[in-house]
Parts: C-alpha cells; sequence; structure tokens
C-alpha cells in the first residue's frame, strides 16, 4: 500500500482529479483536506551562472491524498500530470509499512486485485 499527496490548485481541482482516479479504479479512495497554506520558492533555482528571484511565494491550495497499492503509482502518475493545471505539480508516494487486514483487503477488493 501506499499513500499518494498531491497538491493541487484547490478543492475543485483536487475533486476532479480524485473522481477520475477512482472512476479508473487507480484508487480506493480520496481525502481532501481543503485551505492548506503553502510556501515555496518560485520561480524555481536557474542553473549556475544564472539568478533566480529567490523569492517566498504563499499560496492557498488544496491537498489531496490517495489510498492504493504500488503497483497502480504509474498510471496513476500519468493520469494527475494529464489533469493537473500545475506545470510541475507535487505528487509523491509514501509507503505505507502497516494496516490492518480488513482494510488492506477492503482496498485490494476495490481495485481488483486478490489477496
Amino acid at each position: 500500500m501506499i499513500l499518494v499527496y498531491i497538491t493541487c490548485e484547490d478543492k475543485i481541482e483536487a475533486e476532479k482529479i480524485g473522481k477520475h482516479l477512482l472512476k479508473k479504479r487507480l484508487v480506493a479512495c480520496v481525502n481532501i483536506i481543503d485551505s492548506a497554506h503553502s510556501m515555496y520558492f518560485w520561480p524555481p533555482s536557474l542553473p549556475a551562472g544564472r539568478q533566480g528571484k529567490n523569492r517566498i511565494e504563499e499560496a492557498s491550495e488544496a491537498i489531496l491524498l490517495c489510498k492504493t497499492l504500488e503497483s497502480k503509482w504509474n498510471a496513476l502518475e500519468k493520469e494527475v500530470l494529464k489533469l493537473h493545471s500545475y506545470s510541475n505539480p507535487m505528487i509523491y508516494a509514501i509507503p505505507i509499512s502497516h494496516a490492518t487486514k480488513k482494510y488492506y483487503d477492503w482496498l485490494a477488493s476495490e481495485l481488483k486485485i486478490t489477496t
């Protein structure tokens, strides 16, 4: 199992991506955390010899948490990149070391994986 963490422009985008991933059976469940306050450097650092703005940006974003299996990662990443509004969206997976058997069995059955 993995938990995929994705920042989105807003709740609407997170819902759109989440529903799309659910319909494709790439995730068994999503959670949306609305109104996350994000801070980051933008624009990105430039190659040596060129100066970036080196400025801290702030934005309100939504966080999309997706519960799935490692075997779904490549397809999930591809679908998110097709739908996401950001040119470089933050998408990463956190491995799950422990989960109840009942929850894992439910998740696997939703993703059409036999245990």
